[in-house]
């Protein structure tokens, strides 16, 4: 990519992502300095999470608005919104930190459950806005065939991991069981399966090793939208010593296979989470249905692989395959004549 398309991307975006980056290193002094627990884990973590999650988020987009050729004042308009409405959820964020208190589920008073909406609407917005910014991208014509796939595949998942957030905002038996009592908490919804909030976790992540939970596919979903752009320019790259990879057919079919691949990890670790078992302690269903994936994966990548009739990559192999066929139909005494030319 050239220098000068980078002011094509979408100024706001860069600008949000710009202040996550900030945010995140907030955050990061807040997790050294702040000992406080909410909900069982260090107060400024989610904080840091989010501004690295919405960080990329903002950058992926900031590219891709880049990309369309049409309706681009649209996507302008609705990038710009989708902005306004991170900045707003992430404000709530921090300024439950900073009052010491949760910011999702949270009904505990008034004031709390008013927050806890307004961050509803605003993922709501986000949601509508990367629907229809998807449906764009969708109808955009891109000339390299694995960033096409990578693109409409990347987008489509992506779409599809913020929408599991929704599984995390309905009631848990016990919550359903406690409201109208007085062992009623204030709290609706839980990303944990299984257990309660706030139990065991993994280090950074804070996913529970004892439980299923939610968050799991909604990250893995979210991040398809770097993750097969990232393998486009990997497999670009890696073209430069593999001469196979330098057929843009080739690469498409690979980023085909990994996109279907990613699509079904997404599917795995849903499948996962809601069972109640945490990502640390797969049982014999899940690593058998993710042996199965890795299994189709591989025959998928040998069937990406394989030699098409004419690739631009090839070309020197063509031009061999016609040098023989010449030296046969010729006699034998054509021979040194192409040693000589080699």
């Amino acid at each position: 990519m050239k220098l000068d398309e980078y002011r094509d991307w979408h100024r706001p975006m860069l600008a949000c992502a710009g202040v996550m980056v900030v945010m995140a290193v907030v955050s990061a002094v807040g997790l050294a300095v702040d000992d406080r627990l909410i909900a069982g884990a260090p107060a400024w973590l989610k904080p840091f999470k989010f501004a690295v999650s919405f960080a990329v988020y903002a950058l992926s987009w900031a590219w891709l608005v880049s990309l369309l050729r049409t309706r681009r004042r649209l996507a302008h308009t609705l990038s710009t919104i989708v902005v306004a409405v991170i900045l707003v959820e992430y404000a709530i964020i921090t300024l439950q930190v900073v009052r010491g208190t949760r910011s999702h589920f949270n009904f505990s008073t008034s004031l709390d459950g008013s927050l806890f909406k307004l961050m509803g609407v605003s993922i709501a917005v986000m949601w509508i806005g990367t629907l229809v910014l998807t449906l764009l991208l969708l109808r955009t014509r891109i000339a390299d065939t694995a960033s096409r796939w990578a693109v409409r595949l990347g987008t489509v998942i992506s779409l599809l991991g913020l929408s599991l957030g929704g599984l995390m905002v309905m009631p848990t038996p016990a919550q359903r069981a406690s409201m109208g009592t007085d062992t009623f908490d204030g709290i609706i919804g839980a990303h944990s399966v299984g257990v309660p909030d706030g139990g065991p976790s993994m280090p950074i992540t804070g996913w529970s090793t004892v439980g299923g939970d939610l968050r799991i596919p909604h990250f893995v979903g979210m991040h398809a939208l770097q993750a097969l752009p990232l393998l486009v320019m990997a497999l670009t790259l890696l073209s430069r010593r593999w001469a196979r990879l330098r057929d843009d057919a080739v690469r498409g079919r690979l980023l085909l296979v990994a996109g279907f691949f990613y699509g079904g990890v997404l599917v795995l670790v849903t499948w996962q989470a809601l069972r109640g078992q945490p990502l640390t302690a797969p049982d014999v269903l899940t690593l058998t249905a993710l042996a199965a994936l890795v299994g189709a994966a591989t025959v998928g990548t040998a069937w990406a692989l394989r030699r098409t009739a004419v690739s631009g990559g090839d070309v020197s192999d063509v031009r061999d395959v016609r040098d023989v066929r010449d030296v046969a139909d010729n006699g034998a005494d054509e021979a040194p004549v192409l040693a000589g030319r080699r």
